[in-house]
């Protein structure tokens, strides 16, 4: 993962250590403390699950273009390799034909 990513992430899970103690140390009732903390653990477990999807999708766009890459670069060593085979058997056919 890139420096951003974990960056990310580690904001995530600060702010959501931070809201949970801010939350907890409140004033007020257990069961409205509870309904507040499960209702902002759950946007944040949203926000995490979007960040984690779109971190995912970037990999496989890096996949795909170095998958894209690779065929390129092994299609042109091919016919590179290709080209240099025909020259060198054009050249042992001039050489055989000076021989006879």
């Amino acid at each position: 993962m890139s420096k951003n990513s974990n960056s990310l992430i580690a904001l995530v899970i600060g702010a959501g250590i931070g809201t949970v103690l801010g939350v907890l140390f409140a004033p007020d009732s257990g069961s409205n403390t509870r309904d507040r903390l499960s209702f902002r653990l759950s946007k944040y477990k949203k926000e995490l699950e979007e960040l984690i999807e779109e971190l995912v999708e970037g990999k496989e766009l890096h996949l795909n273009e170095a998958k894209t890459e690779g065929k390129r670069v092994i299609s042109e060593a091919k016919n590179k390799a290709e080209n240099l085979l025909s020259d060198v058997n054009k050249l042992i056919d001039q050489i055989n034909q000076e021989k006879n």
